[in-house]
């Protein structure tokens, strides 16, 4: 991966080291169940370490050298800002940057299309497709999520994200309704969720459902979900 900003260390044994910037992080990677590579005073060099308690008992952070928080990195000339959430998160997910350059690719073909980013975090993707030229609407039911990601897209020089602080699942729903349809549809939902209402969302029993509704938003010549 060629970026200069990131780096896997090592993963395994349901961990991984990454560095972000100028810190390391070790944290749970419950996928990793191959043995790790890296000698064990590698993954020592770490300045962060999160633990999960369990299920009745949340996860924390351990440092040997905090952060200084918000720190920042670059992707393509995107600022993303990042800090050691209470859940383990820091921001941003790097094993999407694929993802990122198919979104890019995909758009540089497109003249502004007009695009919906679902569950979108903290907005890189929103930030991709903007740097793009795409009209943006960038939808997470998190309000904490959308002031972060639009300080991302300060920090990053861009404008006009349009942001919607709802239930991914109830937006669709409505944009439906309405008769709405995108170019592009971009979505990343959790295996569970809460709404800003209390809205449930459950993976298993609503992916279909919300997938068909995502089908019909998208145009007869929509180009990618």
């Amino acid at each position: 991966m060629n970026w200069p900003d990131y780096r896997l260390i090592d993963c395994g044994g349901q961990e991984k080291l990454e560095r972000f910037g100028s810190y390391i992080l070790r944290r749970p990677e419950p996928q990793a169940i191959w043995a790790k590579q890296a000698e064990p005073k590698i993954w020592d060099t770490y300045d962060a370490l999160f633990t999960r308690h369990g299920q009745d008992k949340p996860g924390g952070w351990a440092f040997k050298k905090k952060p200084v928080e918000p720190w920042w990195i670059s992707y393509n000339e995107l600022k993303i800002k990042l800090q050691c959430t209470s859940f383990g998160h820091v921001g941003i997910f790097p094993e999407q940057k694929e993802n990122w350059e198919l979104l890019h690719k995909s758009l540089a073909k497109l003249d502004k299309p007009k695009l919906l980013n679902l569950f979108a975090y903290t907005g890189v993707a929103s930030l991709v497709a903007r740097k793009a030229n795409a009209d943006v609407y960038h939808v997470d039911a998190v309000s904490s999520m959308i002031a972060w990601a639009k300080s991302n897209m300060d920090a990053s020089k861009l404008n006009d994200i349009r942001w919607v602080t709802e239930d991914a699942f109830k937006f669709v729903s409505r944009e439906v309704n309405r008769n709405k349809e995108y170019e592009v549809i971009i979505l990343d939902p959790p295996a569970y969720g809460r709404g800003p209402k209390g809205e449930k969302w459950q993976l298993e029993d609503q992916l279909d459902d919300f997938i068909k509704k995502c089908a019909v938003l998208l145009q007869k010549k929509g180009k990618l979900i």
